[in-house]
């Protein structure tokens, strides 16, 4: 059974929409390859999702039979919900008033362990599978003549 856990952060000051442009660039991968994401991110809000990430890690290793192989982990989920927002008033001029909404985001990160590969011998496979990309064989000819007859009797209809 392949080991699961989360982390999450809540009241992260940020939109939960610029949030998850780069939670985006993690979802599915591996553990070293998103931290190393993270770090080379130029968002700000990658620090915050950076800690999710390291503390979802730490979870998962404290869980009851973790295989102990961090390079197994990958990132299975991560969101942004939004979070509460803050309503505040900018003065504008001729006595009216602006609102300003600061909003904040609750950030997910779930980190679960890859199952261990397990390589099974096709049975009595010896005949090669075809390459991807390449055309299944034609089908037989008894078939294929009726078909075009069809097709010229529709042609010669319409003339």
């Amino acid at each position: 059974m392949a080991v699961q856990a989360h982390a999450t952060a809540k009241y992260v000051r940020t939109s939960a929409q610029k949030a998850g442009l780069v939670l985006d660039l993690i979802r599915g991968r591996d553990v070293n390859a998103a931290l190393a994401t993270l770090q080379f991110a130029r968002k700000s809000i990658a620090r915050d999702i950076e800690k999710v990430l390291r503390s979802a890690i730490a979870n998962a290793q404290q869980k009851e039979g973790f295989g102990g192989d961090v390079e197994r982990l990958y990132v299975a989920a991560c969101y942004a919900n939004q979070g509460p927002s803050q309503k505040r008033i900018r003065p504008a001029p001729m006595g009216r008033a602006f609102r300003v909404v600061k909003r904040t985001a609750h950030l997910t990160v779930a980190v679960t362990e890859r199952p261990s590969e397990v390589v099974a011998a096709a049975p009595g496979g010896d005949a090669p599978k075809r390459p991807r990309g390449a055309k299944p064989k034609a089908k037989p000819a008894a078939k294929r003549p009726a078909a075009k007859a069809k097709a010229a009797k529709k042609t010669t209809a319409k003339a």
